[in-house]
């Protein structure tokens, strides 16, 4: 039985949008390859709300992650952690011989922007990396108020996760001032995953030009390099099939509106909320909720793993908690192309089953 994916990724992809990965292969050095990828990345920046460069990876947002952090410290990296994502890109920098300091908060709170500013005002960082949307907790970072700090030090290259957000809420990455903003296919784009999508910034770009050993298959300066001199073509091969799907469905985001469907994300956000607030407790901070996912606490001591393997049986499926959040907490997705139809559908679901059987 085929389950509905209510987890924070891979979602639930359309039909439609499936068979566009069924198109007849073109050459990656072909002029249809270059007008695929010059499409997308004109619409990756509408989304993204920028006039910046836009870059392809055949990697998950993990790959674009590492070579942000890579590509562009030249001295030494301040990376804040609201959970296990966060806290990733400091092993990437670290597993890359980038010198880099982690700042964490308690799992569940957002980071507040004074914490950023006594960080950068030592004059010790010239990049910082922010998690947009923390999966792990649930959290939303207050990337407005965040972004007013940052722009005090023009010399510093801020990284930004948008990969489980970017198009599941609104972001205007060039008004914040962020200089590399990175997501991927298989969260709030509602596709299947293997790409990774970012902005780079002309500051970014001369940073990256100043830092040797960027790697090889994640140099950002290098793929950017290519798209200029090559009218978009990607360095290696990239996944074609992808890319048909990502046209087709970035098409049919700008079609519904982005404002549109990021509204749709804060009514299902909203009847998420005011669910889990009923019948258990939300892990976040409540002024800082993520659009597109909620962690929710395990007041009951019910056991996930049951719970999902009856929702299995129903065709559906949402998420345990991550890491130490394992049976402490669950976690239900409301992103993508999901409807709030849908969402009710789910939680009667699992209001059925907390009631007669478990």
């Amino acid at each position: 039985m085929h389950k509905k994916l209510f987890i924070p990724g891979p979602v639930e992809v359309k039909e439609d949008v499936l068979q566009r990965m069924s198109m007849p292969m073109i050459g990656h050095r072909s002029k249809e390859a270059s007008l695929l990828q010059r499409s997308i990345s004109d619409k990756m920046r509408q989304i993204f709300n920028t006039k910046e460069e836009i870059l392809l990876s055949t990697s998950s947002g993990s790959g674009l992650m590492e070579g942000a952090v890579r590509s562009c410290t030249l001295k030494k990296a301040a990376v804040f952690s609201i959970g296990a994502f966060g806290k990733r890109w400091h092993e990437m920098a670290i597993n890359n011989n980038v010198d880099a300091d982690l700042f964490e908060v308690e799992w569940g709170k957002a980071i507040d922007a004074n914490m950023v500013d006594e960080v950068l005002a030592t004059g010790k960082y010239d990049l910082i990396t922010i998690t947009h949307n923390e999966t792990s907790t649930g959290v939303m970072n207050p990337v407005e108020e965040i972004s007013k700090v940052i722009k005090k030090y023009p010399n510093v290259v801020w990284c930004l996760d948008m990969v489980s957000s970017a198009g599941g809420t609104k972001i205007e990455i060039d008004k914040l001032g962020v200089d590399i903003c990175i997501t991927s296919t298989q969260k709030a784009l509602g596709l299947p995953p293997g790409m990774a999508i970012c902005s780079f910034s002309k500051k970014a770009i001369e940073r990256a030009k100043n830092v040797k050993n960027r790697g090889y298959y994640l140099d950002l300066l290098s793929i950017y390099n290519y798209i200029q001199k090559k009218d978009y073509q990607y360095p290696s091969t990239p996944c074609i099939s992808i890319m048909y799907a990502m046209d087709y469905q970035l098409d049919k985001i700008l079609e519904e509106g982005l404002e549109n469907r990021y509204k749709r994300h804060i009514e299902m956000a909203d009847y998420v909320r005011s669910w889990g607030r009923k019948n258990f407790q939300l892990f976040a901070d409540e002024k800082y909720l993520s659009n597109t996912l909620t962690t929710i606490k395990n007041t009951k001591d019910i056991d996930i793993s049951i719970l999902n393997n009856k929702l299995g049986e129903r065709g559906f499926q949402i998420s345990n908690g991550y890491g130490k959040l394992k049976q402490k907490t669950f976690r239900i997705a409301h992103m993508a192309d999901y409807t709030l139809e849908e969402i009710k559908e789910l939680l009667n679901n699992i209001d059925y089953i907390l009631k007669n059987e478990m």
